[in-house]
């Protein structure tokens, strides 16, 4: 009953746990991020040497960039959620047990990159540009992580695409929102490549990104049961709007200064 879930009209019974290694359990959740982190390392590796971006600076920000998502994807959801963690504090460090949040993920890995681009005397926006086409083909992958974790879903629904989890021992149907932002990024992946093939100027992939990652998510997180607030307001639905319109801004700001288009 704890590991079933249907979609689509399809009746799953998906046990979160893939194999065992000697005592420890590996978790389809976790090979899932790790093919998407592969997958999205690919692709912008590949859109790399087409914009003339060395592979090897890719492959660095990769090995950089990960931990450092892990870190503020934990650190991110651990601040808007202290209170779980108020009576033990050591609970913070137990990732494992779940708690990480993609936005968190996401702003960690761009300071990362950002930081490795300044000292390596790169231009950002053309490196970002390249990395963040692989980043939203990665977080179309991840969220079905979600999926096999039967988290991240929405309020109660019969829409025909509906998906039914059992939640205390009663069988519901909600929104599965992991869906909605899995099409969402992908049909993202193809606008930004579209775009990075006939953008004007270095940085207008990565600022569309902002505007369609966080117009999407605005909507969909409101959708959601389990979201972090801040007061009365949904965190993500503040960060999604704030990248969207940061997204605009960066738009306007390089259209005045006219800034060269950078091979």
């Amino acid at each position: 009953m704890n590991n079933y879930v249907s979609i689509f009209g399809l009746e799953l019974n998906i046990n979160p746990v893939a194999f065992d290694i000697g005592t420890k359990e590996v978790y389809w959740y976790g090979i899932i991020i790790a093919f998407a982190l592969v997958m999205g390392y690919l692709i912008s590796s590949y859109i790399a040497k087409k914009d003339s971006v060395s592979q090897d600076t890719v492959l660095d920000i990769v090995v950089f960039g990960a931990p450092a998502a892990i870190v503020c994807a934990r650190l991110y959801y651990v601040i808007f959620s202290f209170s779980e963690y108020r009576q033990n504090p050591i609970k913070i460090f137990a990732i494992w047990e779940g708690g990480i949040a993609i936005y968190g993920a996401v702003i960690g890995a761009a300071v990362t990159a950002y930081i490795y681009c300044r000292a390596k005397k790169l231009d950002w926006k053309k490196v970002f540009d390249v990395c963040i086409i692989g980043v939203i083909s990665g977080q179309a992958i991840g969220r079905w992580g979600n999926f096999v974790n039967k988290e991240a879903y929405g309020f109660q629904t019969s829409l025909p695409w509906k998906m039914g989890i059992f939640e205390n021992g009663e069988l519901i149907f909600v929104h599965p929102t992991f869906l909605y932002e899995s099409l969402w990024n992908l049909i993202g992946v193809f606008i930004l490549l579209f775009i990075n093939k006939n953008k004007k100027f270095s940085g207008l992939t990565f600022y569309s990104y902002l505007i369609w990652y966080g117009l999407g998510r605005f909507f969909i997180e409101g959708l959601r049961t389990d979201s972090l607030y801040l007061g009365p307001f949904r965190i993500s639905q503040l960060v999604a709007l704030a990248t969207l319109l940061l997204g605009v801004i960066f738009i306007f700001y390089d259209l005045k200064n006219k800034p060269k288009l950078n091979k």
